[in-house]
């Protein structure tokens, strides 16, 4: 393990800088689209447009990776990154927000992918477990750290769009210098997403609907934040409360899930979030400690749901076939980050701001319904059929997992066990 840490602590680095460079950069942008008046709904769409990129980050990479190599991609995709910030840091309208913010997800994702299949190429399956749990970690704490970047300067100034840019260009250098060797990759072949929701009716839609609370909350959090009069202190706190909290539940949650049905899981993770988010809606105008207690316990709850309908997919998936189911879930998560904040915006603007919170609530409620439906349709896996549960940060490509598995495939197919 000594050994796999001493060839991925510049990755591990670059990722924590370009972490804290994303969480300051969505909370920023939706702050802002707030303070400059935009309507809900624009900012929602706006705001969207990100994931949108994102799927398309997701798709093409590989393919230019496989073209050009793992070096020029990254380099050239973070080089665009830091341009697109300062951009939106001059250009402060809906059309070219919306236009800048599709490019922007397109290369983050793209960075994702590069990164973290460079990553796993580092360790061997042994130690790729507590690897990706090291890199998970990592991540959660840009992140969440991120949000108290926005405390630095006045969101309406381009100074903290200037610091975006300066942590994104930064994160690019122990990439570039590390002496590591880049590694092989292939482009997945994708399970078509009929094929795998036959397979797992829940892990698809739970997968969809923690890409669409995950989007909301990323999207429309600031917004929703400023629109209740919070300070920019508070709106910085609201946003890291949700998200470390999230690191801290993670592998807990994970490891229980391990161990029971996963769908039992799902249910009392969901049902948890939603009183979380329905405490925090009460607590809102009462008492602020009690309201950022409600988000942490909403966020430690939610921001696990990917990874846990993830791991029940793969439950029910060949070995051979995970690489390209991963794949899939990747886009399937995507569509509805991308899809849920324009509806939840379009709500909001409707019915007004305080309907963010039970909007979310209303989410989560119904796929535990869901889930215990299909409680009542298949039978639960035994406990030797389950694939070991992979934490996953919000908002990454999930190509982390996504590479392990290809890896696992390649040893199982080795031994011919496959």
């Amino acid at each position: 393990m000594r050994t796999a840490l001493a060839a991925t602590w510049t990755l591990l680095l670059g990722m924590a800088l370009l972490m804290l460079g994303a969480g300051l950069q969505g909370t920023l942008v939706g702050l802002r689209a707030s303070l400059e008046g935009f309507p809900t709904l624009l900012a929602g769409v706006m705001l969207a447009g990100y994931y949108l990129g994102y799927m398309g980050g997701s798709l093409m990479t590989p393919a230019l990776v496989s073209s050009v190599g793992h070096v020029r991609v990254f380099a050239a995709l973070t080089s665009l990154a830091s341009v697109l910030i300062l951009l939106q840091g001059v250009f402060v309208a809906p059309l070219p927000w919306t236009l800048l913010r599709i490019a922007s997800g397109f290369c983050f994702a793209g960075i994702y992918v590069v990164a973290e299949s460079w990553l796993n190429d580092r360790v061997d399956n042994e130690h790729r477990g507590l690897l990706l749990s090291l890199y998970m970690l990592v991540c959660y704490a840009g992140l969440g750290l991120g949000q108290l970047l926005l405390n630095l300067a006045d969101p309406r100034s381009t100074v903290l769009f200037i610091l975006v840019s300066m942590l994104i260009s930064v994160a690019m250098v122990p990439m570039a210098l590390t002496t590591s060797s880049a590694p092989e990759f292939s482009v997945p072949v994708r399970v078509r997403l009929r094929d795998l929701f036959r397979r797992s009716p829940l892990g698809v839609v739970g997968v969809a609907v923690a890409g669409a609370v995950s989007g909301c909350l990323f999207s429309l959090g600031a917004l929703y934040a400023d629109g209740k009069g919070f300070t920019t202190l508070e709106v910085s706190l609201f946003m890291a409360a949700a998200i470390l909290a999230g690191c801290l539940t993670q592998l807990p949650v994970g490891r229980i899930s391990d161990r029971m049905d996963r769908r039992t899981v799902v249910i009392a993770v969901c049902l948890l979030a939603a009183l979380g988010a329905t405490g925090a809606w009460w607590l809102a105008d009462i008492s602020r400690l009690g309201f950022f207690a409600m988000v942490a316990a909403y966020g430690g709850m939610s921001l696990t749901l990917y990874s846990l309908s993830s791991a029940h997919v793969n439950d029910h998936v060949p070995a051979e076939e995970r690489l390209g189911a991963s794949s899939t879930l990747i886009l399937v998560n995507g569509a509805g980050a991308f899809i849920a904040p324009i509806l939840v915006a379009a709500i909001m603007q409707a019915i007004g701001n305080d309907a963010f919170l039970p909007l979310l609530a209303v989410l989560h409620v119904v796929l535990a319904v869901y889930a215990l439906f299909r409680m009542g349709r298949r039978a639960p896996i035994p406990e030797e059929q389950k694939t070991p549960f992979v934490g996953t940060p919000p908002g990454t490509s999930s190509s982390g997992e996504l590479l392990g598995h290809a890896s696992e495939t390649t040893e199982a197919a080795a031994h011919g066990t496959s």
